[in-house]
């Protein structure tokens, strides 16, 4: 299949190279300096579009995607204030758009285990917490997968109101501590604390290339298909 991809950065060029291995063929590597390029390609030159560039050009990448009636599988995060209207438009169009604040198979089988974790803990003496670090170069804190981590334990435990960013003492909000260090791919860290014993679970990533090859079975997965979808649903048709 013909990919376009927005955001030509380290996950950008993992994500080439993975296609390629797979058979694809890239016919746009868009990024802040040749926008333009985009212009010249026609809706029949792409069979989907991947979008793992920054917050303040997903938006407008998704947008133009959408419009030109190219799928479009976007993992950049920092721009969800903006997904309602994004949703809106893709109905519009009868398009299709696939969203994951991470593609790794891994870390959403974590999300799983968390979310049934959070459940098994909801009404005992534990006070829970998070820590995600990233490399240096990201742009937003928390991470997309710590929020969807902390959905997914605020939604199984009647104490929590919402997550707030570490510090903060307010009662009812879970604490997410974000670091930012080196080179590393991601690590989240899930904590459990009460007087007597504390309970962690962590996911770390050790490579880029469980993040490129999700990225890429969705894009392979999409086309032909219309409306919003997730890892959940790549995962039905998956099992």
């Amino acid at each position: 299949m013909r990919i376009l991809l927005l955001g030509y950065g380290k996950m950008g060029r993992t994500i080439e190279k993975i296609a390629l291995e797979r058979g694809h063929t890239i016919v746009g590597r868009i990024d802040l300096g040749n926008r333009a390029e985009m212009d010249v390609l026609k809706t029949a030159d792409v069979d989907a579009a991947i979008e793992f560039s920054s917050p303040e050009a997903a938006f407008e990448n998704i947008t133009y995607c959408l419009k030109k009636g190219w799928p479009v599988v976007s993992g950049t995060t920092g721009w969800l204030e903006h997904r309602a209207e994004i949703e809106r438009l893709c109905k519009e169009q009868n398009g299709a758009f696939f969203y994951a604040s991470n593609y790794s198979i891994g870390v959403n089988l974590f999300f799983r285990l968390n979310r049934q974790l959070a459940r098994l803990m909801n009404g005992h003496a534990y006070q829970s917490s998070m820590t995600e670090i990233h490399h240096i170069h990201k742009l937003d804190a928390p991470s997309g997968t710590a929020i969807t981590l902390a959905e997914g334990v605020i939604a199984e435990t009647e104490s929590l109101d919402g997550w707030k960013l570490a510090p903060d003492e307010e009662e009812g909000y879970l604490q997410i501590t974000s670091l930012r260090e080196g080179e590393v791919p991601g690590t989240h860290i899930v904590r459990y604390e009460s007087e007597v014993d504390t309970i962690e679970i962590t996911h770390t990533a050790n490579s880029r290339a469980g993040f490129a090859l999700g990225a890429v079975v969705s894009a392979e997965w999409l086309p032909g298909r219309e409306g919003v979808f997730g890892m959940d649903d790549l995962l039905k048709n998956l099992d």
